[in-house]
């Protein structure tokens, strides 16, 4: 088959609504700082859910994986 005779097939590109991206990077961001709180900053006995330990425990192999001190 020589380049000549192949069939040409033109991508077209997706539009996406102004309004439907800036929900979706609110989200992502919403999404992103809610996990950075609870693996990184959540220390439990100032955690904003109340004086415990529940979340801290939760997240702790994770926040050690990632490399924040918690002890």
């Amino acid at each position: 088959m020589t380049m000549s005779t192949l069939p040409t097939t033109r991508s077209t590109p997706v539009v996406v609504p102004r309004t439907r991206a800036a929900l979706w990077l609110f989200g992502t961001v919403a999404f992103g700082l809610a996990v950075y709180y609870f693996v990184g900053l959540d220390q439990g006995a100032t955690s904003v859910f109340g004086n415990n330990t529940y979340i801290h425990e939760l997240f702790h192999d994770a926040r050690h994986f990632l490399g924040f001190p918690c002890h």
